[in-house]
């Protein structure tokens, strides 16, 4: 099984923007894990976090994208980070079949931000490790 990234939606509500991915994952979901909650995961594909504690309200900061905290954290599931201009960016894996998972992905920014085929290099970085 290879991995996709299914096509990206994009909402604009006022000056909210919402984008939404599905990446489908040849691994499990304990092993993608890694890539969406711990810093050297993060700096892989995405970006470096100067600062990532573990935890629902744990300061985050992540480069290029700002400083915050953990909104929601679920171990193997869900991973949300609000940071400042950056918005709130949303981790979510399910299970599909015993050797892979699917990423649900959300990322809600105000004003100018992150484009959709910028994301979408991004899930193909990640789907490549």
């Amino acid at each position: 099984m290879t991995g996709s990234v299914e096509q990206g939606t994009s909402q604009t509500h006022g000056n909210t923007h919402i984008l939404h991915f599905l990446v489908r994952l040849p691994r499990p979901m304990e092993t993608v894990w890694p890539a969406l909650a711990t810093p050297d995961g993060l700096a892989a594909w995405f970006t470096p976090a100067a600062v990532l504690e573990p935890r629902l309200g744990g300061a985050v900061t992540l480069r290029g994208v700002g400083s915050g905290q953990v909104t929601a954290w679920d171990v193997d599931r869900v991973a949300e980070y609000t940071v400042g201009e950056g918005g709130r960016i949303r981790f979510h894996l399910e299970r599909d079949g015993d050797q892979a998972c699917v990423l649900r992905f959300t990322h809600e920014f105000r004003g100018e931000g992150e484009s959709e085929s910028g994301w979408r290099t991004r899930f193909e970085r990640l789907i490549e490790q």
